[in-house]
């Protein structure tokens, strides 16, 4: 074959590798539980496609092919680390006056994923399923069983679709997603999910969080958050619950957010919100990105990223300048 052959398979099997990129992306963060994970292992699954092209025996099969490759490089990855959680699964709710620990590493916590890298067919049908919460209680499981819960219950697919790519049997399959459904039932999930902000009651309510946070209206902006808020703030073990408590940390140790500037974003299928503080030379620097999860009109939840790395990620800008930068 010449080299231009080659040049235009190669080129053909590009095309047809990358609408899978996103959908990819969703299966490979709820088994990592990390967007940069999940990007890591979706490019190394589009290397390792690329190498083994010659062992794809036809087109039609290609996605499940993609998968068994995903499935595989997920496997690798997750030999020897951690499970990824929560700063609610730590322990019990501290206080606004408790003192911050000395955080643990990042591989420890759930990270969240830009909804720009997800697929959006998937944020609308199965945006329940990308919630934190979810995503931490799916490390419970072990890999294989996080496999046939997430390719059975969340990606709709069959038992025997499921069986052949793990060369496996349907009554294995059926039995790792039977103890799969008893942990997650063990752990008591809200399944219900967050509502979107697409509304404009919603859209308003992300409207005045940001304004009252940009004045640090602190008075105004507890009057968003329902009354068993929760707010946690990786990498601390700390977590706090209620409006009260809310206040008191944002006038006390997290001072330092005032005349923060935000610009607004989505992650984990919730709305976002990238916060920026002021530093000595007039310009704001990236501090801390805060996914918020929303429900009848109230704020449930605040989970502040306090990993300034992310921004990029999320395509937010490295520093901002000027007289206002909300989006």
């Amino acid at each position: 074959m010449s080299s231009v052959a080659i040049d235009m398979d190669t080129r053909t099997l590009e095309l047809e590798l990358e609408p899978y990129r996103r959908e990819l992306t969703g299966y490979c963060y709820r088994m990592l539980g990390s967007g940069f994970d999940a990007e890591d292992a979706v490019q190394e699954t589009m290397v390792r496609a690329w190498k083994s092209a010659d062992r794809l025996q036809e087109r039609a099969a290609l996605k499940s092919w993609l998968y068994r490759i995903a499935t595989n490089v997920c496997y690798d990855m997750l030999q020897g680390s951690q499970k990824r959680a929560r700063p609610m699964d730590m322990g019990p709710a501290s206080t606004a006056e408790s003192a911050l620990d000395a955080g643990l590493p990042e591989e420890m916590w759930i990270q969240p994923v830009p909804d720009a890298n997800l697929d959006p067919a998937e944020l609308t049908a199965s945006k329940e399923t990308l919630r934190l919460a979810f995503v931490a209680a799916l490390q419970h499981l072990p890999a294989r069983q996080r496999v046939v819960l997430i390719l059975r219950e969340v990606l709709r697919w069959q038992a025997t679709e499921v069986a052949e790519l793990l060369d496996t049997s349907v009554a294995s399959v059926n039995s790792a997603l039977q103890r799969a459904r008893a942990t997650m039932d063990e752990l008591d999930l809200d399944t219900s999910g967050p509502a979107t902000v697409e509304d404009d009651e919603q859209q308003q309510l992300l409207t005045q969080y940001v304004e009252a946070f940009e004045r640090y209206d602190v008075a105004q902006l507890v009057t968003l958050l329902k009354d068993d808020v929760v707010f946690n703030m990786p990498p601390f073990e700390l977590w706090l619950q209620g409006p009260d408590d809310v206040a008191k940390w944002m006038l006390g140790p997290g001072i330092g957010c005032k005349d923060a500037k935000l610009i607004t974003t989505r992650a984990n299928g919730c709305p976002a919100v990238a916060i920026y503080k002021p530093n000595e030379d007039g310009v704001w620097d990236p501090f801390n990105l805060a996914v918020l999860e929303i429900s009848s009109g109230e704020i449930t939840l605040i989970t502040n990223f306090l990993y300034p790395e992310l921004f990029p990620a999320f395509g937010l800008p490295r520093q901002i300048t000027g007289s206002s930068s909300t989006a």
